[in-house]
Parts: structure tokens; sequence; C-alpha cells
């Protein structure tokens, strides 16, 4: 009796739906919590606290147990930020390294560990309590060539591997030891550009075959787990910026760019323990600068490029069905995740939009206008637990989506 009194105590810990990473659990965006509201009030959902004190930049945050973390710039140091869940007030702040470029990793948390990189390659692996566990360099180090905004990756843990992409021609993309630091592999990848973009690495699965993807300004390109390149897809590279998380769809990559370009759909094959990469199709609609693609059900949601001009089209033709015209008070990009049927979106101007996931129209059924702060809301949304957060420059909101029943 006394056991099962005691599950039950902690059991709230444990069904705590928690956003470890930058995109989610699955690095896409998507959120599988049910209950939450399907339209809000005039003057918005409930606000829980607003939380100051996390410095400049866009990061956005990632949520655990009971801590939430996130990178800010201070003076001329970048430095990981860990607040209380509950009352949001801030615990702790460890600084990375040197500023510049004013975008920010989103912190990786694993078990006690928290790993982040800093805009000029300063990655680093801190305890719960803040405390440097270990530091590299990825320009000094491993021969990084950065992009002009910087470095912006959020760290992808796999298993007892941390990776990364330092770009270069030595070591474009990275595995290190996550516990110690130390290199496990090396890949460079022969591509026309070798920089760093500002996306971060997924894993994809073909057959038996696991491997990790990732845009760089080279392009598209799958990597074994043992840092051997699988395929390339060089029509995404040599842009201003490469930025959107690829989405994994079973077999086929979707990866959108910006500046106009547009997304290719990838169908992926495996032979032993090779893949090969087939472009399905290549459409310039559904270019997307920064703001993120989120797919659900057979179907794609993001911004055309940061127009603020959202779009729906059909992930298998690339056919677009809908775009955002006119009316809302949102403009300029809008970065996007998907929660309970519903599109949670931040539009660059400052208004935080709740719109139905359909394919037949856009239509909002929800809207927050936040306070005005210098820069713009480019940080992505995250709903975890019930709880709506958008990061506004030096301040996070807290909001409560929770159904009422």
């Amino acid at each position: 009796m006394r056991r099962i009194c005691l599950l039950v105590a902690l059991l709230p810990a444990f069904l705590a739906a928690d956003w470890p990473q930058f995109r989610g659990p699955n690095r896409d965006g998507v959120s599988k919590e049910k209950g939450l509201l399907q339209s809000w009030p005039a003057d918005g959902p409930p606000l829980v606290w607003t939380a100051k004190g996390l410095g400049g930049g866009y990061s956005t945050v990632s949520v655990v147990g009971d801590r939430i973390y996130t990178l800010g710039d201070k003076g001329n140091k970048s430095h990981l930020v860990a607040l209380d869940r509950e009352k949001g007030e801030v615990l702790w702040t460890a600084p990375i390294g040197a500023t510049g470029g004013s975008l920010g990793c989103t912190p990786t948390v694993d078990g006690d560990r928290i790993y982040a990189l800093g805009q000029q390659g300063d990655l680093v692996c801190v305890d719960k309590d803040g405390k440097e566990i270990w530091k590299h360099n990825l320009l000094s180090e491993f021969g990084g060539e950065k992009g002009g905004w910087n470095y912006c990756e959020s760290p992808l843990v796999d298993g007892d591997n941390l990776i990364v992409t330092p770009g270069g021609r030595e070591a474009t993309m990275l595995a290190l030891d996550k516990k110690t630091g130390s290199t496990v592999w090396k890949c460079p990848i022969k591509t026309r550009k070798s920089e760093a973009g500002y996306s971060s690495i997924v894993i994809s699965k073909v057959g038996n075959v696991k491997h990790y993807v990732q845009l760089f300004n080279g392009g598209l390109v799958g990597v074994s787990t043992d840092g051997k390149v699988l395929w390339t897809h060089e029509k995404l590279g040599d842009n201003t910026a490469n930025v959107p998380t690829p989405i994994v769809l079973g077999d086929q990559i979707f990866s959108s760019i910006g500046y106009g370009r547009g997304a290719s759909l990838m169908k992926l094959k495996a032979s032993g323990k090779s893949v090969s990469a087939q472009e399905v199709y290549f459409k310039r609609e559904l270019t997307n600068k920064h703001g993120g693609v989120v797919l659900v059900g057979d179907y794609v949601y993001g911004d055309t490029d940061d127009s603020g001009q959202p779009f729906c089209a059909e992930v298998k033709t690339g056919k677009v069905l809908w775009k955002r015209s006119k009316g809302g008070a949102g403009s300029g990009s809008v970065a996007i995740m998907y929660a309970d049927n519903r599109l949670y979106m931040h539009y660059q101007n400052g208004v935080a939009v709740l719109a139905e996931a359909s394919p037949k129209a856009y239509k909002e059924v929800g809207e927050i206008n936040l306070p005005k702060k210098n820069g713009q809301l480019w940080a992505h949304p995250v709903v975890s637990d019930g709880q709506y957060y958008i990061r506004n420059g030096d301040l996070l909101h807290r909001y409560d989506v929770r159904a009422k029943k």
C-alpha cells in the first residue's frame, strides 16, 4: 500500500508533457497534448506569469520537470538561463561565450545535463545547477565555418552522443561523447558550400538504416550514425541563410528554405547500409525563411518566406490549398507549432494567434497582443503540459491554455 501511495504521489512528474529541445520531443513542432482550448476569450487565455531577465535574442524554451531553459544575451556574453517552471523566477544563469548575431540556440536537455551552443561556436554541457561539465569551440577546435549570423543550431542528443554542425571542410558534422565531450567522429561533407546553416539535425530511419538529416549551406545531407555521408541534395544549398528544420515523413524528407527558393520532397531508399535520395518535387511556392513548417496529417503549414502569409499545402504533391491574404492583426514572419487541432502562431509584430489546422481555409480563433519589445517576435511557440510559452525578448510569458472542465 505504501508503494502504491508513493507512485500516486509521483504521478504528476511522470505525466507532465515535457518539451526537452527545439521543436519538441521529435523536433517536428508537433505536440500530442489534448484537452486544450479550441478558441480563446477576447482578452486571450489566462496569463499565469511573466518572467523577466532573460536577456536579448530569439531562443525559445525547453521545458523539463520543474525547470525551463533558454539562452539570452546580456552585455557581451551569451548566457544559458534556468527558470522555475511554476513561478517563472530565474534560478541561475551560466555564461556560454561571446555574443554576435543575436539569434541563440534552444538548449537541449538530456537527464540532468543541459547542452547549448553559443553564437560564436561555444558548445557547452552543464549540470542542472549550471556548473560547466565540458566545453568546446567549434571554430578553433574543429575548423568550423559559420554564416553571417553566426551559430544558431540546437544540438541533438542521440544515445551516448551529441551531434552538432560546425560547418567547414574538416568536420562539417561532428559527434561527441555527451558525457565527456570527447570526439567520436568527424564528418567532412564535400559540397560546394560548407558553412553551417541555422537548422537543427533530425533523425531518419529508412529500412534498417538510421541516419541524421541536416540542412546547411551546402544543401540537404544524410549522414550515417558512424559519420559517413550517405546522400546530398545540393539544390537547397548556397543560400543567404538555411534555417527551417527538415521534416521526416517515414521514407521521405520535406525541407523548405527561404529567400524565394522553395521546398523539396525527397524519397529515400535503403540498400544494405547505404541510403539514396531522389527528388519527388521542388516547389517555389513553399519557400519558408525561419518560422518553420509543421506537418499535420497529409498537410504542411508554414509562412511564405517571412511575409505573414501562412500557407497550407498537400505534402505529397506540394499543391498549395490556401494562403492567408487579408485580415487579422498579425504581420511579418510567422513561427508555428501544432497542438490539439490548432496552430499556434507567433507573428513578427508581437501578435500571437490560435488558428484552425484545416486544409479548407485560414481561420483565426484567438489572439494575444504582446507588449512591444525591442526586436521581432521570432522565437518559436511552445506548448507544454497545458501551458503556452511565448518568448518576447527579455520576457517570457506563460499562458494557461487548458480547456476548463
